[in-house]
């Protein structure tokens, strides 16, 4: 993994109100705090941010966003910004999953835009990237991706990215129960590699940490993280249960 620590990450989508996230974030604060040498993050519902940072406050839990909008202020009616973000606890916030960029229009433009926003802020961003299962089948895997990291990282440098996390999450392994094998993960996140070194340099490509995001669980996630270029994953309904999710962070 050349250095670099493992994150986990629990997406927890829109489930949980606050005092079930509360509940299932301290549970969760207990049953891992004794793991070291992995970085945990979980996202909870906006409305919940701010209590469940206040809950983990000291432990080894960061918190992030769902998402965020690219201005620090504005008339932006139902917007977060980078600010807000930052300003109730988080450190991390994910950007361009599927899941907005099927049904909230999420672009590669706008997804570049949110990515320069967070890191004037100071927050780290895991830009989600991912093909669907016809372009899958079409054999269109490695242009899909190709053009999602090219326009969503256009016109930064190495430099400008040094907190960056992707997470590739193949949109067909989403919620479906399917999962992509270890091998097939594999292929993808060292083609991702090579794209970074293409773009970059092999220093930067080589620091960067690339998840895996769809149907991670217990029975898969050991095999998937003794892949050499899988750095983590980016968990969903999994997350959702402290004690299956402690399991993932714990590899088991």
């Amino acid at each position: 993994m050349a250095n670099r620590t493992p994150l986990i990450a629990g997406n927890w989508k829109m489930y949980k109100t606050v005092s079930e996230a509360v509940e299932t974030a301290g549970q969760l604060k207990k049953n891992v705090a004794d793991t070291a040498g992995v970085d945990i993050m979980i996202a909870p519902t906006f409305t919940a941010i701010a209590a469940v940072c206040d809950s983990v406050k000291g432990s080894n839990i960061d918190v992030g966003g769902q998402d965020l909008f690219w201005e620090t202020e504005g008339a932006y009616t139902g917007q977060l910004s980078p600010t807000m973000l930052v300003d109730v606890g988080c450190r991390y916030v994910i950007i361009g999953h599927s899941e907005r960029r099927q049904y909230f229009a999420e672009t590669d433009e706008s997804v570049n835009k949110k990515i320069a926003a967070a890191i004037k802020t100071g927050l780290i961003p895991v830009m989600c990237i991912g093909e669907s299962e016809n372009q899958r089948e079409a054999g269109q895997t490695f242009s899909v991706l190709d053009k999602q990291v090219k326009k969503g990282l256009k016109g930064f440098f190495a430099d400008d990215l040094k907190t960056l996390v992707i997470a590739y999450e193949p949109v067909w392994a989403i919620g479906t129960g399917k999962t992509a094998t270890s091998t097939q993960a594999q292929e993808v996140h060292q083609y991702l590699r090579s794209l970074l070194t293409e773009i970059f340099d092999q220093t930067f490509a080589q620091s960067v940490r690339i998840l895996y995001g769809g149907s991670v669980k217990p029975e898969n996630v050991s095999e998937l993280m003794s892949m050499p270029d899988i750095d983590g994953a980016l968990v969903g309904g999994a997350s959702l249960n402290a004690d299956i999710f402690s399991k993932i962070v714990r590899f088991q």
